[in-house]
């Protein structure tokens, strides 16, 4: 639900550039969590081209280098396995 709702927003400003980027908590090795924050990325990138999204898009995977939450609880961790959009021209 909340994808779709970033396609209706996406059709709704054809020419808004976006970033989309994945994240992972700290489990596992960096390689691994790049690797799985960039398909986690790629997967929501793939989502919204299947939807007819035509804006301009990249995506890029951090791993966990850029958390939110402390990594600390399953809680916390679950914060920081995420995607996010960033807005590069509106």
């Amino acid at each position: 639900p909340i994808l779709d709702e970033v396609v209706h927003a996406l059709n709704d400003h054809p020419f808004m550039e976006i970033q989309i980027n994945g994240h992972t908590d700290n489990q596992g090795n960096e390689s691994t969590n790049r690797k799985l924050s960039k398909e986690r990325a790629k997967a929501v990138y793939d989502y919204l081209l299947s939807q007819g999204v035509i804006n301009p898009m990249t995506y890029k995977g951090f791993g966990p280098t850029q958390p939110i939450a402390p990594n600390d609880t399953d809680e916390n961790k679950a914060k920081n396995q995420r995607v996010e959009f960033v807005i590069i021209k509106p």
